[in-house]
């Protein structure tokens, strides 16, 4: 089978990774923006009031989280919002696209502790099965699970059982490998039918999403897979590598198989060009540090300072540190905003 295949079994069958509802954080196999500090979703929802005030979207507009985990960020984000501007909360509707059930029965846990019935929250599995006039979309860490085929020169991975090849590469992927002169790494599967949906079901919106990656492709694999907090290149647990010191030890390709995260970096010239191919706009790509400052976190920052005591105000910053100082995920996460009008 190909390998974005295998991927999309990995990670999404019936016992796939993301079949059950995963910790994220400390206790889970890998840390998020959203697990950081409670300013990412701050951040964005300063950002939808702007996008309001600015006559882009209406009051009235629909509040989109994809792959919401256990809501966490569109809950950051109604507290902000009842903060900065509590009026907007009985003009908005929140909707999670979740197509995970485990997932859901937490958004819907996790909303009930936090708001009680204040915040009517609706979910969907699919954009396919939503239709709306404007909408105010929200993703992290949403591409890099969509499954790639992994090229080297002008053939692909392919993998049966425990045998891993390369050969011929398919149509479709041969002409993304062709156009933008890839020689080795990973092709994103899917960005193109994802842009093109939203274009189809929703008549206005602006779409922030964050991931990491570069602007151009990388020229080596970046496909690697996180369990427990460690990181493990995937042909570090392959045939391919044949040194011993160079494979990890205690840990196999199958033991691993559907019970970890596997991921690459997003080619975000090859994203962009998706949205823009289906008649989206990229309105600003930048790293995660300046998409956030651009949003007004540091704003967001003053006003705890102003009205919290030294040591909340500390722990936070320490928090927020973690987004935006480019020793952590400030440079290597990029942020894109992408809009229909």
């Amino acid at each position: 089978m190909k390998f974005s295949d295998y991927m999309q079994q990995w990670l999404y069958d019936e016992d796939g990774y993301y079949a059950k509802f995963r910790t994220i954080g400390k206790g889970g196999d890998f840390y998020t923006a959203v697990s950081s500090s409670i300013f990412f979703g701050g951040s964005i929802a300063k950002r939808l009031i702007a996008v309001i005030d600015e006559g882009f979207l209406p009051k009235e507009t629909t509040v989109v989280e994809i792959g919401a985990h256990q809501g966490y960020m569109l809950a950051d984000m109604i507290q902000f919002i009842y903060t900065l501007r509590p009026q907007l909360l009985e003009t908005l509707s929140f909707v999670i696209i979740e197509p995970q059930k485990e997932n859901v029965e937490a958004q819907k846990r996790y909303f009930k502790e936090a708001f009680g019935d204040v915040i009517s929250l609706r979910h969907y599995s699919s954009f396919a099965q939503v239709q709306l006039e404007s909408a105010f979309i929200v993703a992290n860490e949403l591409f890099d699970a969509f499954a790639c085929e992994v090229i080297r020169g002008e053939e692909m991975l392919y993998i049966e059982g425990d045998r891993l090849t390369f050969d011929k590469q398919d149509e479709k992927t041969a002409q993304i490998v062709k156009r933008y002169g890839l020689q080795k790494g990973e092709v994103g599967v899917g960005y193109e039918a994802f842009a093109s949906l939203l274009a189809e079901q929703i008549g206005r919106f602006e779409f922030v999403t964050f991931d990491y990656g570069e602007k151009e492709a990388r020229v080596d694999y970046s496909i690697r897979i996180y369990h427990k907090h460690h990181t493990y290149p995937f042909f570090s647990l392959t045939p391919f590598v044949t040194d011993e010191e160079e494979k990890p030890k205690g840990v196999t390709l199958q033991e691993l198989y559907k019970k970890s995260d596997i991921t690459y970096d997003v080619h975000f010239t090859h994203l962009i060009d998706a949205f823009e191919e289906a008649g989206v706009a990229c309105e600003a790509y930048r790293t995660q540090m300046s998409m956030l400052v651009h949003f007004g976190v540091i704003e967001l920052l003053e006003m705890l300072h102003k009205n919290s005591s030294e040591d909340t105000y500390n722990a936070e910053m320490n928090r927020l540190k973690v987004l935006i100082d480019p020793a952590f995920m400030g440079e290597r996460f990029k942020g894109v905003i992408f809009r229909k009008s």
